[in-house]
């Protein structure tokens, strides 16, 4: 039998409604057990870990992250796969975050959860558990056909540091907008074996040094120069700047010199675009020709939780801005696609 550790840390999916407020408040793994019997029908081995603080995502933090980590670092030998169990409000930025701090991964780390909290009628929680354990602990030859983190959600499986939850109020709460889906979930699972990644003979290495040094300036018409200014100058290493398009900004002169002087301070600014779906393109238009000459860093199609993950990772593993800069635009956990 395939042994998979089920990592609970709270989320919806274990939920139950607090009489007094009339709001949902998380509970514990128990509950999750006693709502869905089958568990003990796979042919599955299940161990359970449960935070003894269970918590909502919205207070999910680095420190947490690191904690997951070394969960799954300090259990690698003993078990096939890892299911995490998480709010999806911000589980995306988990995904991301543990993409890059479990490198070299050749087991699967699949974050699951639910729109619904399992003990509702309606809800999404026990087909999303089951399908992410069967997929946790499905091998070819004796190896993991997973190889990395991903989110299983709404009958599909992605690349961890590929997804956004884009809809609160729909069991599809995520989506892949620039990498294809890894598993299909219907009558059978149907798993899309090209889009997979391989890390055979690599060697598993655990990170945990993080720096979350990082300011997001988000860009629109008639943003003045005193805002600008304010993050600019603020006392961060990375600055993730939200761009139209494919990159594209203003080409006023005061927005230009204030760009300019940050990059000339040491100030790494990472082109992310504002549209979900494309890439940045650094000196498509002319109005990105000026960014590029100067030093702005190309996102290309990261989404925003792997960009700010993957600079928090960077910014801890380098202390030189000029290595964080140099592997930022460069894929390291299948986070991004280079086009020429």
């Amino acid at each position: 039998m395939n042994q998979i550790l089920i990592i609970y840390t709270g989320g919806t999916i274990g939920m139950v409604k607090n009489a007094d407020t009339n709001t949902f408040v998380p509970f514990d793994f128990d509950l999750i057990s006693h709502n869905v019997p089958e568990l003990k029908l796979m042919d599955i081995n299940i161990t359970v870990h449960s935070f003894e603080q269970i918590i909502d995502s919205s207070n999910m933090n680095p420190h947490i992250w690191v904690r997951l980590a070394k969960i799954v670092s300090d259990n690698y030998q003993q078990y096939d796969g890892f299911v995490i169990l998480h709010g999806s409000d911000t589980m995306a930025y988990t995904a991301s975050a543990l993409s890059f701090m479990l490198e070299g991964l050749q087991k699967p780390v699949i974050i699951s959860g639910s729109q619904l909290p399992i003990g509702e009628i309606r809800t999404d929680a026990r087909e999303n558990l089951i399908t992410a354990l069967e997929i946790a602990s499905a091998k070819k030859n004796g190896r993991s056909l997973i190889q990395e983190v991903c989110i299983f959600f709404n009958s599909k499986l992605f690349r961890g540091n590929r997804c956004i939850k884009y809809n609160s109020a729909k069991f599809e709460a995520f989506r892949s907008p620039n990498y294809p889906t890894l598993v299909e979930a219907g009558v059978h699972l149907k798993y899309n074996t090209n889009d997979l990644m391989d890390n055979t003979g690599k060697e598993f290495i655990l990170h945990t040094a993080i720096d979350t040094s990082v300011a997001v300036l988000y860009l629109f018409p008639g943003i003045s120069p005193n805002v600008m200014k304010s993050i600019l100058d603020s006392d961060c290493r990375s600055i993730i700047m939200y761009t139209y398009g494919s990159g594209n900004t203003t080409t006023d002169k005061w927005f230009l010199d204030l760009l300019r002087k940050a990059i000339e301070n040491d100030k790494i600014i990472l082109n992310i675009s504002q549209c979900k779906v494309g890439a940045v393109e650094l000196g498509r238009y002319e109005t990105s020709h000026w960014l590029k000459g100067m030093g702005v860093l190309s996102a290309h199609d990261l989404t925003f939780e792997a960009a700010v993950t993957k600079l928090m990772y960077l910014q801890g593993h380098f202390e030189s801005n000029a290595d964080v800069a140099h592997y930022v635009e460069i894929p390291l956990r299948g986070e991004m696609t280079i086009v020429d």
